[in-house]
């Protein structure tokens, strides 16, 4: 493959821009969905960039990445059949280059909150598009109504916020591996690795029904690395993953029914005192949560003491295994490495394991090496970029549709395999007024959740889709636009 670099634009394989999109429109053909894709720019080629692009160009999307690395838009457009600009996202000319004016979405998502709020002004000032930033920094996050509004912005993602919400609602049901919210909270979908001499173990899903609740709904199910979205006749096993959704006041009854402890844990020990702790324990904190954070750099732990004045704060290397020990490792019911290191918070919390009976929460930022890190014990997994990037997709999809129906929320789960996705129903279509059980759905697909008038339903056959509904389908299919899309 040839490299070239031309006026700052990198390209693969061709020299002249011209031949490079008559090449590129070949190899869309050939490999992408005939629907057609956003004209979207990402500015920034860092973990979220990377997994953006590799998510949006499978989705069929135009995609231009702009970065001042030439290292890294030489191994993105390596690697995906996208447009690359070696460069300052922020100017206007660099903007201009890379086709603001006939753009529809720009996505920045640099190390730098203030250069993606800028790129995003500019955008708006030049082009008739939308633009999300990613911005971390807790000043902005309080501000980011504020900023949204004055700016012109359709979204402010804020990754270690998220991920740190996400901490706080498995600290506050432990049994859990994942939880996430549906229905702006009235509905929940839980992770969780059925235990040895389980009450479900060997239980079919339809049995499930009968002998213990209809409150849940299991909708998906991992054993042996393979994913399955299961029917009536599935037998549970020990060992399972399994995901259900439910009304979030039904979720501890089922959780105490199986055998699960559902109250929330009572203490907490962070070590790494950056963002995503700050956020973590300002909401632990708010829980009733003792919190203890042990952090190597003295002038942070001196922000932090003033930051969270309820939280303990040490100033020490929480890698020490004998600081740990110390500080109560052994005893401690929840632990969270959230170091800027991946390595560290795999060992610390593999050492945790060892050590107590904690609830763990392993932060980890790279998406790599997966096969080896589902292969350890590492509890609940948290991936800051997979937040970032399932909340752009799903606005992404929801631009793109031309339907009256939107998606609200979007999960990835075990790996990509399978998606949650929540639809808004605005209006009559096909899937609307019929009973699920008449209705032509695809396969490997379960409608797990219908919200109606503040009041969550675990659908039966003879449910339907009504306007006005905000509707769960968890699938191993990828793509969904649109609430039709779950019809042959």
């Amino acid at each position: 493959m040839i490299f070239s670099e031309k006026d700052g634009i990198v390209e693969k394989g061709l020299y002249h821009s011209q031949m490079q999109k008559g090449n590129e429109s070949d190899m869309k053909s050939k490999n992408r969905p005939l629907k057609q894709g956003l004209q979207i720019i990402i500015v920034g080629c860092g973990k979220v960039g990377f997994t953006l692009t590799e998510q949006l160009t499978r989705e069929g999307h135009d995609i231009t990445i702009i970065d001042r690395n030439p290292e890294k838009i030489q191994e993105i457009t390596n690697l995906f059949d996208v447009m690359g600009l070696v460069g300052n996202g922020a100017s206007y000319s660099v903007q201009m280059e890379a086709g603001i004016e006939n753009t529809d979405l720009i996505i920045a998502v640099t190390g730098s909150d203030e250069l993606n709020l800028l790129c995003c002004t500019v955008a708006k000032q030049v082009g008739d598009c939308a633009a999300v930033a990613r911005v971390r920094t807790p000043d902005y996050s309080k501000e980011a109504a504020y900023l949204r509004e004055k700016l012109g912005l359709t979204l402010i993602i804020n990754p270690e916020l998220e991920a740190a919400r996400e901490m706080a609602r498995i600290l506050y049901l432990p049994t859990a591996l994942d939880v996430n919210t549906l229905a702006h909270g009235r509905a929940e979908m839980i992770k969780f690795k059925m235990p040895e001499n389980n009450i479900l173990d060997g239980m079919t899903i339809a049995s499930l029904g009968k002998n213990i609740t209809n409150d849940i709904l299991i909708c998906a199910i991992e054993r042996d690395g393979n994913v399955y979205i299961p029917d009536g006749t599935f037998q549970m096993a020990q060992g399972d993953v399994i995901t259900f959704v439910a009304a979030r006041r039904a979720i501890p009854s089922f959780l105490k029914k199986i055998g699960f402890r559902t109250r929330q844990v009572k203490s907490a020990l962070i070590v790494g005192g950056g963002k995503a702790c700050y956020y973590l324990a300002a909401q632990l904190v708010h829980m009733g949560i003792s919190v203890k954070i042990i952090e190597r750099n003295r002038s942070r732990c001196e922000e932090l003491s003033i930051l969270l004045p309820d939280a303990i704060i040490i100033n020490g290397d929480g890698t020490n295994q004998e600081l740990l020990k110390e500080e109560g490792i052994d005893h401690i019911e929840s632990f969270v490495p959230l170091t800027g290191i991946d390595e560290e918070n795999i060992m610390l919390t593999l050492y945790a394991r060892q050590v107590s009976d904690a609830k763990v929460i392993t932060r980890i930022n790279r998406n790599t090496f997966n096969d080896v890190i589902n292969s350890l014990d590492l509890g609940s997994v948290i991936y800051p970029q997979h937040i970032t990037s399932e909340a752009i997709i799903a606005y992404v999809r929801a631009k793109k549709n031309s339907m009256d129906s939107n998606i609200e929320t979007l999960y990835h789960m075990f790996d990509y395999r399978v998606e949650a996705i929540e639809f808004r129903v605005d209006e009559p279509s096909a899937v609307t007024g019929v009973p699920l059980q008449d209705l032509a759905l695809k396969k490997n697909l379960l409608v797990s959740c219908i919200s109606r008038n503040n009041t969550v339903l675990i659908p039966t056959g003879q449910d339907s889709i009504q306007p006005g509904d905000t509707v769960m389908v968890v699938t191993t299919h990828t793509g969904f636009h649109d609430i039709s899309d779950i019809l042959e």
